[in-house]
C-alpha cells in the first residue's frame, strides 16, 4: 500500500524523501553534538559504523572501566586530566585556566568540593560566588572538557581540617571519618544537598561529569572499615550513577580499596608506577590504570622551603606512565590561592601550617601563567594525540603600581569596644564560642581576657600560636612547643590577654579530631586555674570591620601598638591588572582588599608576596586593611613579579 501510494503521487514522494533527508541531517548534528564515541584524546566524535547503535542507547552506558582500557560508550577512552580547584581561584579567572587546560591537551578537569566552605552553618549552604559548582562544571563542559568529581566529604587538599567544617566538633565524642553517628548524619544532610545539584550533571543525564571519587585516600586513615561501604551508598542512594573510584597513595591502596569501585593511585614518581600496578592486579581483577593523582610539585610550609619539581622529571614521568598504558591525572594542573584562612596543616613530628600560596609549582603558577612544564607538556599531548591544539590564550598582564602608605590606623585595643565579647567562668574553644548562630567560630583570631593580681608561671594548651599581653604590653608567646611563659612582678589589678590565632587545622593524619583551637582546657597562673574570662570571636570578616566607623581611625601614630589594624588605599589609575603585595618591614598579619581576604603573610617565609588578582580590583581607589600582630613597615609595595621563597628540589 506504501509503495503504492508513492507511485500514484509523486509529489507526495518528493515531499516524503524531503522529510528523510532533514531528519537525517538533524540526527547527524545532534550526534555530532552528542555522541560520546571517542578516539584516545577524549575528543567526542561521530563513529558512523556504530550510528544505531549509538543512537539507540545514546549516553546509557557512560564510562567503564574494561580489562585494560576505559570505555565511554563502546569507544577506547584515555583520561587525560588536570586539577583546577574552583574555590581556590577567583570566578573571572575560571574560563582562562580551563582554556589553557584545554590547550595542553588535557580532556578532563579534576576538582574537589569543600564541605566547610560550602556549609559554613549547619543547615546553611552556599554556592554562590567564587563557590558556585554547577557554573564551574558547566563552564568545563561547554569548553570541551569532561568532569571528575571528588565530592569527599573528606578531601584532603592541603585545606583547613580536610575540608569538613569545624562545627562538627562542637561535638566532644566526636569520631570524623567512621560511621559515627553524629558524623553520619550531618554528612547525610550535607550530601542530600549537594548531590541534588550534582546529579543533573551528569553524564547520564546530559552532563560532562563522567566519574564520582569515593571520599579520599580512606586507605592511610582506615579506621572504620563500615565506612566506605556506607559514603559509597550515600552516593548511590541520592542517584549517582557513574563510575565511581577511590583514590590511594602507596601506603593505603591495600586498605582503601572497596568492592564494586575502581581503585586509583597517587603518585610522585614513575619508580613506584609499576610497584602499584602490580599491587592492584594482586588483589584485583584485571582493570584499567588510572593514577589519579600525579604530583607535579607540593605545597609549602611557613618556615620552609618552596619546594619545586623540574620539569624535565615531570616529563619523563608523564611519558612514562602514559607509555605504560595509564590514563593520568595532574596534580596539580593550576594550584591556585589559599585565600582568606582556608589554609591546612600538617602534624607528625611537629605542628606545620601552609602557606597561603597554593602555587604548587604546578604546571600553571599560582597567577595562572604557563611555565616550561606547560610547554614540555603540550608538546608531549600534542604528539600523542596526533592532532593540532587549540593555540593558548594570551597571558592576563602583571602591574606593579606605586607603594601604598597606610594613613590610618586602630589598635586592637581600641577596636574591643565595637565589639561584643562573651563572658565565660572557663577557656572556651574556637569551636564552641556561642556566636554564629550557636556554630562556633572556624576561623581567624580569638583573644582571651582576665584579671590578675599576682605573679606567676602561666601554664596552658594553646592552638596554634597565642601572643600573652599584660594590658597592652606583649610578654611572649605559646604555642606547641612553649606551654608555659612567666609573668613578671605586677602591681595591683593587671588584664592578662592572649590572642590566639587558628593558623590552619590538620588536614591528613590520624589526629584530624583534635584540632579545636583556640585556649583548650583550663589556663592556670602556677597552680591556680584562672576564671572570669572576657572573649572576643575575631574571625575578621566584613561583618567585623562594618563596626569600625571612619570616624574611629586615626592617623598612624610614629610609635604603633600592637596588634592593629592599618587603613590605606590602593590607587589603580588605568584598567586594573594583576599584582603581587611584597610586605616588607611588616612581620605578620593578614590583607584585605576592597573587603576580600588575600591571606596570611609572615617574614619567615618563604612566601614573600601576596597574590592579588586584578578581577578584585576597580578603577580608582581600592581599599586596603592590614591586620598586623607585632610590627609594621613604612609602605605595602606592589610587584608584577611573584616571590615564592628559595627553592628546594623535591627528592
Amino acid at each position: 500500500m506504501f509503495a503504492w501510494s508513492l507511485r500514484r503521487k509523486p509529489g507526495r514522494k518528493v515531499g516524503f524523501l524531503l522529510l528523510v533527508v532533514l531528519s537525517f541531517l538533524v540526527l547527524r548534528r545532534y550526534l555530532r553534538r552528542e555522541s560520546v564515541s571517542c578516539d584516545r584524546e577524549g575528543t567526542r566524535r561521530l563513529d558512523w559504523r556504530t550510528l544505531i547503535p549509538l543512537w539507540l542507547r545514546h549516553r546509557q552506558l557512560g564510562l567503564t572501566a574494561g580489562v585494560q582500557n576505559f570505555m565511554l560508550e563502546d569507544s577506547t577512552f584515555w583520561i587525560f586530566g588536570g586539577s583546577i580547584h574552583y574555590f581556590r581561584v577567583p570566578r573571572e579567572y575560571w574560563r582562562d585556566r580551563l582554556l589553557k587546560m584545554k590547550a595542553c591537551g588535557l580532556n578532563t578537569l579534576t576538582t574537589y568540593v569543600p564541605w566547610n566552605l560550602h556549609e559554613p552553618e549547619r543547615g546553611k549552604f552556599d554556592f554562590s560566588g567564587n563557590l558556585d559548582l554547577e557554573a564551574f562544571v558547566l563552564m568545563a563542559a561547554e569548553i570541551g572538557l569532561w568532569v571528575i568529581l571528588r565530592p569527599g566529604p573528606y578531601i584532603c587538599s592541603e585545606i583547613d581540617l580536610g575540608g569538613l567544617p569545624s562545627w562538627l566538633l562542637q561535638d566532644s565524642g566526636m569520631q570524623l571519618r567512621t560511621t559515627y553517628k553524629g558524623f553520619t548524619e550531618a554528612v547525610d544532610l550535607y550530601f542530600d544537598h549537594l548531590m541534588s545539584r550534582v546529579v543533573p550533571l551528569q553524564y547520564k543525564h546530559g552532563g560532562p561529569i563522567i566519574a564520582v571519587q569515593v571520599e579520599n585516600e580512606y586507605g592511610s586513615y582506615n579506621k572504620d572499615p563500615a565506612y566506605m561501604p556506607y559514603i559509597k551508598k550515600a552516593l548511590e542512594d541520592r542517584g549517582i550513577v557513574e563510575l565511581l573510584l577511590t583514590s590511594d597513595n602507596k601506603d593505603g591502596l591495600s586498605k582503601g580499596m572497596i568492592p564494586g569501585v575502581l581503585a586509583t593511585i597517587n603518585l610522585q614518581s614513575h619508580a613506584e608506577l609499576q610497584s602499584l600496578t602490580t599491587l592492584l592486579q594482586s588483589v584485583k581483577r584485571m582493570q584499567p590504570t588510572l593514577v589519579m593523582e600525579y604530583w607535579t610539585g607540593w605545597f609549602d610550609s611557613w618556615g620552609g622551603p618552596h619546594n619545586i619539581l623540574d620539569s624535565s622529571e615531570v616529563l619523563q614521568t608523564v611519558s612514562a606512565i602514559v607509555d605504560a598504558g595509564a590514563s593520568i591525572n595532574l596534580y596539580m594542573f593550576h594550584g591556585g590561592t589559599n585565600f582568606g584562612f582556608i589554609n591546612g596543616a600538617m602534624h607528625f613530628n611537629e605542628y606545620k601550617s601552609d602557606v597561603t600560596s597554593y602555587d604548587y609549582d604546578a604546571v600553571l603558577t599560582e597567577a595562572g601563567d604557563y611555565t616550561a612544564k606547560y610547554s614540555k607538556l603540550r608538546d608531549f599531548f600534542g604528539s600523542v594525540l596526533g592532532t593540532p591544539l587549540p593555540p593558548p590564550p594570551d597571558l592576563l598582564p602583571k602591574m606593579s603600581y606605586e607603594p601604598m602608605k597606610p594613613s590610618f590606623y586602630l589598635s586592637l585595643w581600641d577596636a574591643l569596644q565595637y565589639l561584643e565579647p562573651i563572658t565565660s567562668e572557663k577557656p572556651i574553644n574556637m569551636e564552641s564560642m556561642p556566636v554564629n548562630d550557636g556554630n562556633g567560630q572556624s576561623f581567624g583570631y580569638i583573644l582571651y581576657e582576665t584579671t590578675i593580681t599576682s605573679p606567676g608561671i602561666l601554664r596552658g594548651l594553646v592552638r596554634d600560636r597565642g601572643q600573652v599581653f599584660l594590658d597592652t604590653v606583649s610578654i611572649g608567646f605559646m604555642d606547641y612547643k612553649t606551654t608555659q611563659i612567666i609573668v613578671p612582678l605586677i602591681q595591683g589589678y593587671t588584664m592578662l590577654r592572649i590572642l590566639v590565632e587558628n593558623r590552619g587545622r590538620v588536614n591528613y593524619g590520624d589526629n584530624i579530631d583534635d584540632q579545636r583551637k583556640g585556649v583548650i582546657g583550663n589556663l592556670y597562673l602556677d597552680d591556680s586555674p584562672l576564671k572570669k574570662f572576657r572573649i572576643y570571636s575575631l574571625d575578621l570578616k566584613k561583618s567585623l570591620f562594618s563596626r569600625f566607623a571612619i570616624d574611629k581611625w586615626t592617623s598612624v601614630p610614629e610609635v604603633p601598638v600592637f596588634p592593629a589594624f592599618f587603613l590605606g588605599a590602593l590607587l589603580v589609575g588605568s584598567a586594573p591588572f594583576d599584582t603581587f603585595l611584597r610586605l616588607e618591614g611588616w612581620e605578620k598579619g593578614v590583607v584585605f582588599i576592597n573587603g576580600k581576604n588575600l591571606g596570611r603573610y609572615w617574614n619567615i617565609g618563604p612566601q614573600k608576596t601576596l597574590y592579588l588578582p586584578g578581577a578584585w580590583l576597580q578603577k580608582g581607589i581600592n581599599q586596603v586593611i592590614i591586620f598586623e600582630e607585632m610590627v609594621s613597615g613604612p609602605m605595602i609595595q606592589s610587584t608584577d613579579i611573584p616571590h615564592l621563597g628559595r627553592n628546594q628540589y623535591i627528592h
